[in-house]
């Protein structure tokens, strides 16, 4: 969470921020494979952090790889990185319906609102994959806002699971505070506000020619 703070407050492109986006490309695919992986097997049930745990490791790849690979191409690991988010979606589907139609409306713990999140990130990501490969590629403005939300929506998730999901390791004042709301919103803020100005203004043209 921190190295994704720096790299989201940092001047895009410079060392800091690729010294921090690469520490949190890395922390975040760790974590998230290793929540994945050890969630289905936890005797309390975790579907949903198993659920968070793809979608994440997704993201962060994905984002990765859209500044990593040549501009406007596509390949292999874009047509089976299309099959996750789908999966996501159609698993969130599932998941929500079970919780409805449960006695105690919930799932493992958790109600259906928290596998809607999943439903509808799923679906965009989705759908801008496909996007994407029917153009062939992406390129400029366009590849700088597709990584920016796709890493801005892995930390939202990180930040999420953390100081709502794990309020015990918060110190006393800020359990049940609204304050906790604040790191977790943060990224989405920033996320708003980097995509307006990459893709509603010169900015990104003049960091270019620069």
């Amino acid at each position: 969470m921190v190295s994704g703070a720096v790299a989201l407050l940092s001047r895009k492109g410079e060392r800091l921020h690729r010294i921090a986006g690469t520490l949190f490309f890395l922390s975040m695919l760790m974590m998230s494979a290793i929540a994945a992986s050890v969630a289905p097997f936890l005797t309390d049930g975790q579907r949903p952090n198993t659920v968070a745990g793809i979608m994440t490791f997704y993201l962060v790849a994905t984002a990765w790889a859209t500044v990593r690979f040549p501009e406007g191409s596509v390949g292999r690991f874009d047509l089976a990185a299309l099959f996750v988010p789908l999966g996501v979606a159609v698993a969130g589907m599932m998941f929500a319906l079970e919780a409805q139609n449960s006695p105690t409306g919930t799932i493992d713990g958790s109600p259906p609102q928290a596998f809607y999140v999943f439903m509808v990130i799923g679906t965009i990501a989705a759908a801008s994959d496909f996007k994407v490969m029917v153009r062939g590629g992406i390129s400029g403005a366009p590849r700088i806002a597709r990584h920016l939300w796709r890493m801005c929506t892995a930390l939202f998730i990180a930040t999420g699971s953390f100081f709502l999901g794990q309020p015990k390791f918060l110190p006393a004042f800020l359990q049940g505070s609204p304050l906790v709301f604040l790191p977790v919103l943060a990224p989405l803020l920033l996320m708003g506000f980097w995509l307006i100005r990459v893709r509603l203004t010169n900015w990104f043209w003049r960091e270019a020619v620069a």
